[in-house]
């Protein structure tokens, strides 16, 4: 691979890097909670689909998880369960856990253009009975990775949309709009959630590219 001396181009340092860049507005930078309050579980309950992002001594991996919409548990505001099911027994996400709690998880419904993005320290149990409380098809998982809820913030649609991803998918019933996601996750609050729907499906589409 080459290197940065082989690119006169390279971007190297902090400062060149936000030069290239506007500044992140501050409502950006607010939206942020630490907890899995209402709307986050409500976004949790809907989801299939998730992406676990590790990191080890074998270096970074990002792998998947699905089942159906709920398979991700939150116990309390705090602490998300995510029940290991059966694989491939690489178990490369698990065996960074065990080397390095921080995870991240990026959760996605089909259908809709936001995504939920969580961090956290995670720790692997087999507990019998929350692996009973999760079991799907009548198999228990082999672990469940319990997930203690650092950072939430939901995700603008910009990618989902550009990507097409979802095709003519409807948004499903239920799901929080970004508006509320954000208004529930600002610190301080005042932020009027349909209004800032309003604002933000026009501003998405003018600012795609």
């Amino acid at each position: 691979m080459s290197g940065p001396v082989d690119d006169p181009w390279a971007v190297t340092r902090l400062d060149q890097l936000e030069a290239l860049y506007e500044a992140p507005h501050p409502r950006f930078l607010a939206k942020v909670t630490d907890r899995l309050e209402a709307t986050s579980r409500a976004f949790i309950a809907a989801s299939p689909f998730c992406i676990l992002a590790t990191t080890g001594t074998q270096g970074p991996h990002a792998t998947p998880r699905g089942d159906a919409p709920g398979f991700a548990v939150p116990l309390d505001d705090r602490t998300l369960a995510l029940p290991d099911r059966r694989g491939n027994n690489r178990l490369d996400g698990l065996r960074d856990v065990l080397q390095d709690p921080r995870v991240a998880l990026l959760f996605l419904i089909p259908g809709v253009g936001e995504t939920l993005r969580v961090h956290g320290l995670a720790r692997i149990t087999a507990d019998p009975a929350l692996r009973a409380r999760l079991a799907a098809q009548g198999k228990d998982p082999a672990t469940v990775l319990l997930v203690q809820v650092r950072e939430v913030y939901a995700h603008c649609a910009k990618s989902v949309m550009r990507s097409g991803i979802w095709g003519g998918t409807p948004r499903p019933p239920g799901v929080p709009s970004n508006g509320q996601m954000i208004a529930a996750h600002t610190a301080g609050g005042g932020i009027d959630a349909a209004r800032y729907e309003a604002e933000y499906q026009a501003r998405i589409r003018a600012q795609m590219y």
